[in-house]
């Protein structure tokens, strides 16, 4: 099986499940964050919410009794981040506008970066203090030029801990 014959490309991610320790504070954190990205609830039970827009979908689910005293660590094994893109680089100044008046924990304001050219971003943190990316790259990204693929290093992380 080799070969780009034998490949089959996917559509994009489906979904992505979050766990979280209080459920009651986290719903209406993503209800609200999540819709002004355009996402609709289409589950909303004392077990969740499920969220779809853009071809994607969120669900955010309570953790197990026995690890809701463990608080969010990106740098442990699992989830670091989820990051959503946006369509015009525009939004994440939007977004960066509605997070403010919201009051929610933003890492870091819309800004530029050295992760693809035109990269443009924002990260902020739920209630538990997972982290949420929102993004925007012009045209193809890192996939405009492919003769310079695959990278050796990830654009950005020069001082990422081994």
């Amino acid at each position: 099986m080799d070969g780009e014959d034998s490949m089959i490309e996917i559509a994009g991610v489906a979904h992505v499940q979050l766990t979280v320790n209080d459920l009651q504070r986290a719903m209406p954190f993503y209800e609200k964050v999540l819709g002004f990205l355009g996402m609709r609830p289409v589950v909303r039970g004392p077990k969740g919410l499920y969220m779809i827009g853009g071809k994607t979908a969120v669900l955010i689910t309570r953790s197990s009794e026995q690890n809701r005293e463990v608080r969010f660590d990106q740098r442990r094994i699992g989830l670091h981040h989820l990051c959503l893109r946006a369509r015009p680089r525009e939004d994440i100044d939007r977004l960066h506008e509605f997070l403010v008046q919201e009051q929610v924990q933003v890492v870091h304001v819309p800004e530029e970066g050295p992760r693809a050219p035109g990269y443009y971003s924002l990260l902020f943190e739920d209630p538990e203090g997972i982290r949420l990316e929102v993004n925007f790259v012009p045209g193809k990204g890192l996939f405009e030029d492919v003769s310079k693929l695959p990278l050796t290093e990830f654009p950005g992380y020069q001082h990422y801990p081994e």
